[in-house]
């Protein structure tokens, strides 16, 4: 950098000016020397300290010329030459020292301004982002762009990928993801690079590498976008995935509620025109046992039929709780005596808690949940084991509890059990079904505001339970 400028040079011709100005106008020193000093602030301001300096010593040198040739002033003229000079010097020193602050301060603020301005372009692109697809490659391509940096790595780990741009000169995947994984968060002046794990809260979600110039309250901010971008991809994609979700149990619905009305019809005219030919007599042995095969497997499909309609009408939200006090007793050996035939070779115990206990609920709904789950029992239990069905009152809830001892149900399976036409893998390939039957409890349960779980151990056996809390109360 050259000591000598234009302003310097400009600053020398001012003090030749005014040292000529004040030997013509007879000023006084004191007068001089402030015009000198003016100068010197003028030259500090505009170039900087070297050359105030200059300037400084340049009047400092044309008023001790023209005080030397007063000889009566020249013991004096020394010593004010020399604090002239030193007063000059720490001025131009003060004054080039503020100047070159504030002039960073204002570079600063210019630099935070341009990049408050590209943070709020990078936060309004995001939002307008299309949520529909990945937001990693539309990130880096954003971020590349907005900010002018050489090259961006945008990992996410939701879906274990790095998405990249500009030009990197090594491959980033290793270092987008080990960024990730090590928790690595810096800045490198030498190289450029600006590390950030990308966090929603506490938790690592990503991470971000960029080479560029930029600050490190930038890429923090860059990350903290992006991490909010990602929550809000995943939240679009999940509201997505209920919404078609809740569409395809509408569907669903709707088309078992029509195929199970356009069985009622042909199996009530099969069913009548078997019991119809039995009436009719004159059938030989081989004759009526076909008969009765027909009517028992219609009567069969009509129950399955049912199922369905109710399964379909429940998850549709169109069945309307009728309750009223029905006594557990009578229920529980309503539902086994409908079972009779299936029940024939097991053994059955009931225990009830209270013998005249009175539950408010919807009778029908209830002998569906009860058939269900003793009929379940009858299918999976050990021939000549008990099936226990059990009743209680725990903390005005009334619950329900079928035992048996078949194969266990593994913890995975005893969630997903109650869902709709789920089969535990251990159980499918020994008995026949739909399953239905299970998922129609469930419903049965949570329309009346219970719920529904099974335990099940080797030695223990399985039990199904359902807990009603509707209002329990004794008969009178």
């Amino acid at each position: 950098m050259l000591l000598f400028s234009l302003e310097c040079g400009l600053g020398m011709l001012a003090v030749g000016a005014m040292a000529a100005l004040t030997q013509w106008s007879r000023w006084l020193s004191p007068v001089a020397v402030l015009i000198y000093l003016l100068i010197v602030v003028a030259t500090a301001l505009l170039s900087g300290f070297w050359q105030a300096v200059i300037v400084s010593l340049s009047a400092v040198g044309v008023q001790a010329y023209f005080t030397a040739k007063q000889a009566q002033f020249a013991v004096a003229a020394d010593s004010v030459t020399s604090v002239t000079l030193v007063v000059f010097v720490l001025v131009a020193l003060t004054v080039s020292r503020l100047s070159s602050r504030v002039t960073n301060h204002a570079q600063e603020a210019e630099s935070r301004g341009g990049q408050m301005q590209d943070l709020y372009e990078f936060t309004r692109r995001t939002l307008q982002m299309n949520l529909h697809v990945e937001p990693g490659p539309q990130l880096a391509e954003l971020v590349h762009d907005i900010f002018a940096l050489e090259a961006v790595a945008v990992f996410d780990a939701d879906l274990h990928a790095v998405y990249q741009a500009g030009y990197w000169s090594v491959d980033p995947q290793d270092l987008a993801q080990n960024v990730y994984y090590f928790e690595t968060t810096d800045d490198d002046p030498e190289t450029g690079l600006g590390r950030r794990v990308v966090r929603l809260g506490t938790v690592p979600v990503g991470s971000l590498v960029v080479r560029g110039e930029t600050t490190p309250l930038t890429n923090n901010a860059i990350a903290s976008l992006i991490a909010l971008t990602f929550d809000r991809y995943r939240a679009f994609a999940n509201e997505s995935r209920i919404e078609t979700e809740r569409r395809t149990e509408q569907l669903r619905a709707t088309v078992l509620d029509s195929l199970a009305h356009a069985y009622k019809t042909p199996l009530t005219a099969i069913r009548a025109a078997s019991t119809g030919l039995g009436e009719m007599g004159r059938l030989s042995p081989g004759q009526a046992e076909l008969v009765a095969l027909i009517d028992e497997q219609t009567g069969v499909l009509n129950e399955l039929t049912t199922r369905l309609l109710t399964t379909a009408r429940l998850d549709a939200g169109q069945v309307a709780l009728h309750a009223s006090p029905v006594g557990v007793a009578s229920l529980i050996e309503e539902v086994v005596a409908s079972l009779g035939d299936r029940l024939a070779s097991m053994k059955v115990v009931i225990k009830l808690e209270e013998e005249d206990l009175v539950v408010s609920c919807d009778r029908q709904l209830m002998v569906m949940l009860l058939t269900q789950y003793i009929d379940n029992a009858c299918k999976y239990s050990i021939f000549g084991t008990t099936i226990t069905i059990r009743v209680v009152r725990a903390r005005g809830e009334a619950i329900f509890s079928v035992h048996s001892y078949g194969p266990v149900i593994p913890m995975a399976d005893r969630e997903r059990i109650f869902n709709r036409y789920y089969r535990s893998s251990t159980q499918s390939n020994r008995t026949s079904g739909t399953g239905i039957g299970l998922s129609v409890a469930k419903r049965v349960a949570v329309i009346h505001g219970g719920y529904v779980w099974v335990t099940s151990e080797e030695l223990e056996g399985t039990t199904f339970f359902a807990a009603i809390p509707a209002p329990v109360q004794k008969r009178k």
